[in-house]
């Protein structure tokens, strides 16, 4: 009997460029293993500033048992994270190498970012269950994993570019800051961008409001870390319930595009602000249109978006659910509805908007 199923043709050459784009993703996967294991292991810093250093060296300086070294060692030459050279048999950290890798202080640091995706495996299971049934899941549901890579990844952003570029972007801010203001940082998390500014600022107050407890506690520890034990408090509240004291500028950090309410939100923010108060929005970097949002920054928000905040924002009553590459236009709409009148883009970078909206 002759087979006459259907067969679809295909263009070979397109099949093999995506199988080997497929594969470069799985390594990748692969290698971020690698990569958070060298992190907490502390081999990258044993390794910094080093110089050459065999297997053996390395696992000494990092009290590791030299053959797992050693292996892991070869899968970081093999990804281009390490250095190798192959007369002497040693293995070297390069100084740009230290700089995403090593140095926690730096802008470039990327192993804590990996403790997100390995969040968003261990809770794969809520995952398909929210697929199926449409329900969400709230922030403090996920793997712990997802709170502290998130807020370890975004401090190192936050503390290169919050003080020197983004506040002076703002219309009048600094010099309100400067004189002292009254500010809320709302959804603060781990209150690093709270504390960022409270440093910068000690003539102003700072209050940062999140709906997770636990993160509020790292909040605590992190601004007493840095020394900043006054003009800053930590409240549980939501972002659209807490004290409407008159405040000079509220800030959302990457928090917004969460919250099952958004207009709700900004409208309450509008209540809060103080006359001629600012609210500064940052939100992950988006254009308006889907076609538009294709490159490695936009895949890595809408799948964070879609496991995440997507799901958050669900569980959160989902009247408006943005997603994390909501883009300008949808976010300028938000505010539009809640009441302010200007709304402009007063900052970008390749990962984040830096938007002002005012009444």
């Amino acid at each position: 009997m002759m087979d006459h199923t259907h067969r679809q043709t295909f263009d070979t050459a397109k099949l093999d460029a995506l199988v080997a784009r497929a594969f470069q993703d799985l390594s990748a996967g692969y290698g971020g293993v690698m990569i958070s294991l060298g992190n907490r292991l502390g081999l990258y810093k044993a390794m910094a500033g080093a110089g050459p250093l065999t297997a053996r060296e390395l696992a000494t300086r990092a009290d590791c048992a030299e053959r797992y070294v050693r292996e892991w060692l070869n899968s970081q030459v093999a990804g281009g994270y390490v250095a190798y050279h192959p007369i002497s048999n040693t293995y070297e950290l390069t100084p740009e190498q230290a700089m995403v890798l090593a140095d926690e202080d730096s802008p470039a640091f990327f192993p804590n970012a990996w403790a997100v995706p390995a969040s968003m495996w261990a809770d794969e299971e809520k995952a398909v269950h929210a697929f199926r049934t449409g329900r969400g899941i709230p922030w403090g549901d996920h793997d712990g994993r997802l709170a502290c890579g998130v807020a370890a990844f975004y401090r190192n952003g936050y503390k290169a570019s919050l003080v020197q570029e983004w506040l002076p972007s703002l219309d009048g801010v600094v010099d309100k800051l400067t004189a002292g203001a009254l500010v809320a940082d709302v959804g603060c998390g781990h209150g690093h961008s709270t504390v960022l500014m409270a440093k910068a600022f000690p003539a102003s107050t700072f209050c940062g409001f999140d709906s997770h407890e636990k993160s509020l506690k790292e909040a605590v520890a992190i601004a007493a870390e840095a020394g900043v034990t006054s003009g800053i408090t930590f409240e549980t509240a939501r972002a659209d319930n807490y004290p409407s004291a008159g405040y000079d500028l509220i800030c959302f950090f990457d928090a917004l595009h969460d919250m099952g309410d958004p207009v709700a939100v900004a409208a309450h923010a509008a209540e809060a602000l103080a006359p001629d108060g600012t609210v500064m929005l940052v939100e992950p970097f988006a254009n308006d249109r889907v076609e538009d949002n294709v490159s490695p920054v936009a895949r890595m928000y809408y799948a964070a978006s879609t496991t995440i905040c997507v799901a958050h924002a669900i569980s959160d009553g989902g009247r408006l659910v943005l997603g994390a590459q909501a883009g300008e236009a949808r976010l300028a709409e938000v505010f539009r509805k809640a009441g302010f009148t200007r709304f402009r883009r007063a900052f970008e970078t390749p990962f984040n908007l830096v938007l002002e909206a005012r009444l």
